[in-house]
């Protein structure tokens, strides 16, 4: 049996973790589940709790997970910001971006300014989650996303100020004073694992890297410091890194002391052609407003003439996604985008489902290798604008269904239905589907059939 979570010597194989069909002989903490069925709540536990919010009601919310066989949430925990900034965070104003920018882009739409305590507010939401028994995953999206809905740039200040070679370490022991707090407050076991950070290699923690490798490979050596820093309080708690994609040319990257490997196998495909045709990742003085205007609502402006407020840039380079990107999400005709996706999905279909079974089959063996569980915290198609409906439909769906089961049959310890699949997402009102994936992963599906 081989230890995980950095527990050394541990041979006795009492994790909570029975052996899943297709695993790496891994253990996992024994006061954990066996799977973790998760539902991605990211930043917007915090950033959308005003009025009329999805996360203004934290019990109604974890109430409604468990109903459609939840057992676990993955979020940004805001480690940074509550332990190493040194910012007063006793009343934390958090909102829109500003001016309706990314107002109508999924995970941006915030659309109540709040304020919370945040320390009282983690609090409160580990309770709530012990309450409903459901597990946390606890992660970072600092050196992407949450900065850029605080009212101000303190925040954001703060993490650029950290020298880009210290940044995982200081998020190592941030992650661990969080750790610190919660067994202050007896809630320790209500978390699963840590991440050092989401997506690493999408994201700020890439900063000064000599760019001549892929960013997986240049961040190993910042990544092991991180964990390194967390394990040496915390060795008793799983800890791991977190990638977009499943980096297949560079899983020689991977952190050799991880505890626990996080990979988002999103794999565009039909989506790929949108983003790649009009050019909505790159320099935006390529963007293909002609090839746009098909998919746009008739009062949209052109691209030239939009932008977030000018005393509110900073928010763009807090929020990583590009203005070309965002400009097609705020603007868009949702169901001329389905429409567009739906008439080219036919030619990318089963190069679609080849490269979600390959990467999830990569993912499995690198876990196996390292001997360390393997957790799919998001997936499955990609990054689609909040009223598209490509994902939630027959087409997605199924893409869903078809990787839950793959998630069961490489033995994955945790898995999401779909990164749409929660309460800020319209996923969330399909209980058939949610229902019906989380049963299937929880049980084995057809594995678990098969004996």
């Amino acid at each position: 049996m081989v230890t995980t979570g950095g527990t050394p010597g541990r041979t006795d194989g009492a994790g909570g973790g029975a052996r899943l069909r297709g695993a790496a002989d891994v253990a996992t903490p024994g006061h954990l589940p066996d799977r973790l069925a998760i539902s991605l709540w990211d930043f917007s536990w915090y950033v959308r709790t005003g009025p009329g919010e999805p996360f203004e009601d934290l019990d109604a919310a974890f109430a409604r997970a468990v109903e459609l066989g939840y057992n676990a949430v993955r979020i940004c925990a805001m480690p940074f910001l509550l332990f190493r900034s040194g910012l007063d965070t006793s009343a934390l104003h958090l909102g829109p971006i500003g001016g309706g920018y990314a107002g109508r882009v999924r995970w941006y739409d915030v659309r109540e300014p709040t304020v919370v305590d945040g320390r009282a507010h983690l609090l409160r939401f580990f309770e709530a989650a012990r309450r409903h028994g459901v597990v946390v995953v606890a992660s970072s999206w600092e050196y992407q996303q949450s900065p850029s809905f605080a009212a101000d740039r303190a925040w954001y200040d703060a993490l650029e100020a950290v020298p880009p070679e210290e940044r995982t370490v200081v998020l190592g022991e941030a992650m661990a004073d969080l750790v610190d707090l919660l067994a202050e407050h007896g809630l320790a076991e209500t978390l699963a694992f840590v991440e050092i950070h989401n997506e690493v290699q999408a994201g700020h923690l890439t900063a000064g890297l000599p760019g001549r490798e892929d960013p997986v490979v240049e961040l190993r050596d910042r990544l092991e410091a991180g964990i390194d820093a967390f394990a040496a309080r915390h060795p008793e708690v799983l800890c791991g890194p977190n990638y977009a994609a499943v980096p297949v040319t560079a899983m020689r990257g991977v952190p050799r002391n991880a505890g626990v490997l996080g990979v988002h196998p999103y794999v565009y495909g039909v989506l790929d052609d949108l983003v790649t045709e009009l050019v909505l990742r790159g320099d935006p003085a390529d963007f293909r407003q002609d090839l746009a205007e098909p998919l746009l609502r008739p009062d949209a402006p052109r691209f030239e003439d939009w932008a977030p407020p000018a005393d509110e840039e900073w928010k763009r380079h807090a929020s990583i996604v590009g203005h070309a990107e965002i400009y097609l999400h705020d603007w868009c005709d949702a169901e001329a985008v389905d429409r567009w996706l739906y008439e080219r999905y036919g030619a990318h279909r089963i190069a679609m489902a080849q490269r979600l079974g390959e990467w999830v089959g990569v993912a499995a063996d690198t876990a196996a290798r390292l001997g360390v569980p393997l957790v799919f915290g998001e997936g499955w198609v990609g990054y689609t604008p909040k009223d598209c409906r490509f994902e939630e439909g027959p087409v997605g769906s199924q893409i869903c269904r078809d990787a839950v089961q793959l998630s069961v049959d490489v033995g994955a310890w945790g898995t999401v239905v779909c990164s749409n699949a929660a309460p800020h997402h319209a996923m969330w009102e399909d209980e058939t589907l949610q229902r019906e994936c989380n049963e299937l992963f929880m049980t084995g599906g057809a594995a678990h059939a098969e004996g």
